[in-house]
């Protein structure tokens, strides 16, 4: 409705621009494969297309289905999960060959073509169908965990589409590349991990981001060894190796597979790299090295050899109710012991290599 009133859609499509992404914004994997499945918007001309991944049974996120209208037409469009089993009546929702639900998982990440989108604005005049999803706190269904409230999904955009000929479609990817959002407590997460679900808390999201970026680096060539797995507040994760690539050095998987250039990484390590003109080769790491560049630095590492104490992933100590939120959320804190931090603040050509 905003987009409509304020004339932000419209704006856009007047400057040239044709595409509009909708992301979740607690899912830290939101921009890993943005580019590829624009390109398939791009290639297929597609008015909607939606980020998906393979869904459980139980999972708490939609499900994308083919619906059937009235006068007998297809659509694809989302199924919120507290509405699927009225939708299925009875119908398997595991396919015993995958482990997975036949029914991709939405992930409330959304490529609208503008022309399209602007156009079902200028028609709904930017007004969604009300939906309402009740928490339940038993089975029973009669008490609710947290209040009610009337919600508008902009995933059952679709449905407003007029056109016959209106493109819908959905591209599935692997949720190691593409979602992995921050939903529940620790004490929710728990449960679900219990029941094999994705926990969805802050520390597997913090966690998958990293197991992300360390995939990226192993399709590069790097040898990258995984850490130990370890409890935290009743939630099993892998704290490492922890690499964090800002969106200057890389943001999708070709960013990567153009910079980093083989090399090995320790389970114990941290690596933290900012700059767009920075290249990885042969890194050789077991600790914690932060490298920064500033635009206009085009930086080669070659060869590098890094050893210090590094950083540690801990459980909370004593206390740790008395701990700032961020920490609890997560149920451990990073502790700074030692690192190495090799910093460009000036254009320029740069090699380094000890």
């Amino acid at each position: 409705r905003l987009l409509h009133t304020s004339g932000a859609a419209q704006r856009l499509a007047d400057q040239g621009y044709r595409w509009v992404y909708v992301f979740q914004d607690t899912n830290a994997l939101g921009f890993k494969a943005l580019a590829a499945c624009l390109g398939l918007s791009v290639r297929h001309s597609l008015d909607v297309n939606t980020m998906a991944v393979p869904r459980r049974a139980g999972d708490a996120c939609g499900a994308l289905m083919s619906l059937r209208r009235g006068e007998g037409s297809l659509l694809i469009n989302n199924v919120e999960y507290n509405e699927l089993p009225g939708v299925l009546q009875g119908l398997p929702d595991l396919d015993p060959t995958t482990g997975y639900s036949p029914y991709p998982g939405n992930t409330n990440q959304i490529i609208f073509k503008l022309s399209s989108y602007v156009s079902c604005l200028r028609q709904t005049q930017g007004m969604v169908p009300e939906f309402v999803n009740p928490k339940y706190a038993d089975k029973a269904k009669g008490l609710l965990a947290a209040p009610t409230r009337i919600e508008c999904m902009l995933q059952d955009f679709p449905k407003l589409l007029n056109d016959p000929g209106a493109k819908v479609s959905f591209v599935q990817l692997e949720r190691w590349l593409s979602y992995t959002p921050i939903k529940n407590s620790l004490s929710q997460g728990a449960v679900l991990a219990g029941r094999g679900l994705p926990a969805m808390t802050s520390s597997t999201g913090e966690a998958d981001l990293y197991y992300c970026n360390r995939h990226l680096l192993r399709l590069a060539g790097m040898q990258v060894s995984e850490g130990t797995e370890a409890s935290y507040a009743g939630l099993q994760v892998v704290p490492g190796p922890r690499v964090v690539f800002a969106p200057s050095f890389a943001v999708g998987v070709g960013d990567v597979l153009h910079k980093v250039k083989g090399g090995r990484m320790t389970g114990r390590s941290t690596l933290l790299v900012s700059g767009r003109d920075v290249v990885v080769e042969d890194l050789d790491l077991d600790g914690t090295l932060i490298l920064r560049a500033v635009p206009g630095a085009r930086v080669k590492l070659k060869g590098l050899k890094v050893r210090n104490r590094g950083w540690s992933i801990e459980q909370l100590k004593a206390g740790g109710s008395r701990a700032p939120e961020e920490l609890r959320v997560r149920g451990y804190q990073l502790v700074k012991y030692e690192q190495r931090v090799i910093e460009f603040s000036e254009p320029g050509d740069f090699e380094c290599s000890a």
